[in-house]
């Protein structure tokens, strides 16, 4: 199942880019237009050009070939027309039954033909209007969204193995953040600055930093040099960073300061904190290249009288972790589906979408984010950097 997750999108988005651009082609080009109409060239050209900056920015953006100076002259049109597409197509196919609807119940009426244009064309022209107006609508609203500084989202979590000298810890958790040519280092800083107004006591970076190599965004992430917390920023890779060379990146987060934790576990002063690689490294199997995930280097030969905390990328590492005592597990990946209706596709492949729950005795918590992958769009999944205060039961 995660082999073909994996390799859908692959063939899916591409063969399905043209078949919507034909599409759309015929619905507001073709039925909207009287035969030999200089429009419909014209809309095929358009409608061209965008498809294939779609494809150039599905294909570049990101990439660790391209120069970046090109990532971002593509990405940002390429990635946004994919947005539109998505939601204008989406909505002139759920129109098909109005269409035939109204085309069928006057059939029997007799064409007005007095400016040269037909009953199909007014109500082709009446759906693609409305159609346009609500996509374009949408993804204005969505990448306003998609761009502001994410919003902080309190969640009080219960430990009952936490000592009370240590009720009210609070951890910033901060996923997906997909720093990238289209999204930089102005965007960075201001990440930065709001996770540092938090003032908490631990910095959780729960994957998927950037979706560029290490070097390619050496400038872009200079930023995070300055994050302040009192027991310091801890980072565990996500598939983004296997994709393009996890060790590189802990590499680079530990020469800004932070503390990268690759199968690796630390102990603190109220409980212990472990971290693991991605499962993305078994699921597309990664191992000659990258190292994937060690739950038991991560978490066995441990005081099991102290409580843990562990960073995994994916929620469905819970499924992993059975006997070895986890309190709670953080996790990202999901971008809490990002923009509906995405969202029943990602809640089907990850389990759990956002926020907190149980799985076999284990509390998960997942984050939305504060970045995006793909179009640079977030609808009815605001981005988030939770502060989460750990309350002791004892």
């Amino acid at each position: 199942m995660d082999r073909l997750w994996s390799t859908v999108p692959d063939i899916a988005i591409p063969v399905g880019f043209v078949a919507l651009h034909a599409y759309l082609w015929l619905r507001l080009c073709r039925d909207t237009t009287r035969p030999g109409s200089r429009w419909r060239p014209v809309g095929a050209v358009v409608l061209g050009v965008l498809g294939a900056i779609g494809l150039l920015a599905w294909f570049l953006t990101p990439s660790t070939y391209a120069p970046m100076r090109l990532q971002s002259l593509v990405g940002w049109p390429g990635w946004i027309w994919f947005g539109v597409l998505m939601y204008l197509g989406g909505l002139l196919v759920l129109a098909e039954p109005v269409r035939w609807f109204l085309l069928r119940r006057n059939k029997e009426e007799p064409e007005d033909e007095s400016e040269g244009i037909t009953r199909r064309a007014v109500v082709s022209r009446a759906i693609g209007l409305g159609a346009g107006a609500v996509a374009l609508g949408t993804v204005g609203y969505g990448l306003s969204e998609g761009y502001r500084t994410p919003r902080l989202k309190a969640v009080t979590v219960a430990l009952p193995r936490l000592e009370r000298r240590f009720d009210g810890y609070r951890i910033a958790i901060v996923g997906d953040t997909h720093f990238s040519a289209i999204r930089g280092r102005g965007y960075c800083e201001r990440i930065v600055e709001r996770i540092n107004g938090t003032q908490a006591d631990l910095i959780a970076f729960v994957g998927d930093l950037a979706s560029n190599e290490a070097d390619q965004l050496r400038r872009e992430t200079e930023p995070l040099a300055r994050l302040s917390a009192r027991d310091g920023a801890f980072f565990v890779a996500g598939n983004a960073e296997h994709y393009t060379g996890a060790d590189a990146w802990y590499e680079r987060v530990e020469e800004l300061g932070m503390t990268g934790l690759p199968n690796l576990r630390v102990e603190l002063p109220g409980f212990d904190l472990a971290g693991v690689n991605d499962l993305i490294v078994e699921q597309r199997d990664m191992q000659d290249t990258e190292t994937g995930p060690d739950f038991e280097a991560a978490l066995g030969d441990r005081d099991p009288a102290r409580p843990v905390v562990l960073l995994a990328h994916q929620p469905s590492a819970v499924e992993r972790i059975a006997g070895y005592g986890v309190d709670l597990q953080l996790s990202g990946h999901t971008h809490g589906g990002q923009m509906w209706p995405v969202h029943y596709l990602s809640r089907l492949r990850s389990g759990q979408l956002s926020g907190l729950e149980t799985h076999h005795g284990t509390q998960v918590y997942v984050t939305n984010g504060a970045g995006t992958n793909g179009p640079p769009i977030r609808i009815g999944a605001d981005a988030d950097i939770t502060v989460m205060t750990l309350r002791s039961a004892r």
